[in-house]
């Protein structure tokens, strides 16, 4: 089975506990990450804002409530099971009439270039096959002056957290995660593909490769989470 067919199966998998999980594996410190990655999203004006691998929709919801009146927020993800959360939970927060879901492919967007204004990737970034191409389509779907904010989890640089997380993630989210869920292999994939992920300098050094300019990264809770923040000139 090709990657993304996998990939899209596995999240069409675990997206009814995905929410639950995300918030209780985390201890809730993820929605207080989307809060600080929305500072440098939301600029006071009319935005368009695209939301990649938007997944159930938490991030492109707050953006939804944080923007501008007129603004409009695209989410796009290649899991129609996890999409299928996101309108649900948009009218329960009262702005449904805001936000527009597109099925999409981050390696191959179906949008014209300079669409936006903003675009956004919280924990999607690591599970994408080619990550050099989907950076160049972020760049390339940016408006001049726009900017690309990205939020995924990281390892450690202290020894002794870093010890900590890798025995968490190896051992104790996938054992909660298919309880949970039912599906332990995916929750094995998730704390695999975090282990996998570029270090941010690494990491930075792509975007900057990919065009992007005045390319930073900020460390968030002992740097389990990192910020990337990445602007088109």
């Amino acid at each position: 089975m090709p990657r993304e067919e996998s990939i899209r199966g596995m999240f069409d998998s675990i997206a009814p506990t995905y929410d639950r999980l995300n918030h209780l594996l985390s201890l809730g410190v993820d929605r207080l990450w989307r809060r600080r990655a929305m500072r440098e999203i939301v600029d006071g004006s009319s935005q368009r804002i695209l939301d990649l691998a938007c997944g159930t929709g938490d991030f492109a919801i707050e953006e939804a409530i944080a923007a501008e009146q007129g603004s409009r927020i695209t989410g796009a993800d290649i899991s129609e099971g996890m999409m299928e959360l996101v309108m649900r939970k948009a009218a329960r927060a009262g702005v449904h009439d805001r936000i527009t879901l597109r099925q999409a492919d981050a390696e191959a967007l179906p949008f014209a270039d300079g669409s936006f204004h903003r675009v956004s990737c919280a924990f999607g970034v690591r599970n994408f096959e080619h990550r050099e191409k989907a950076l160049q389509e972020c760049l390339r779907v940016l408006a001049p002056g726009g900017r690309l904010v990205v939020l995924e989890l990281s390892i450690p640089e202290n020894r002794f957290v870093s010890a900590l997380y890798k025995l968490y993630f190896v051992h104790i989210l996938p054992l909660i995660g298919g309880v949970v869920s039912g599906d332990r292999k995916a929750y094995r994939y998730l704390a695999s593909s975090v282990q996998a992920f570029p270090r941010p300098v690494r990491f930075c050094a792509m975007l900057s490769e990919a065009g992007f300019a005045k390319v930073r990264s900020r460390s968030l809770s002992f740097g389990i989470c990192q910020m990337y923040i990445a602007d088109k000139y």
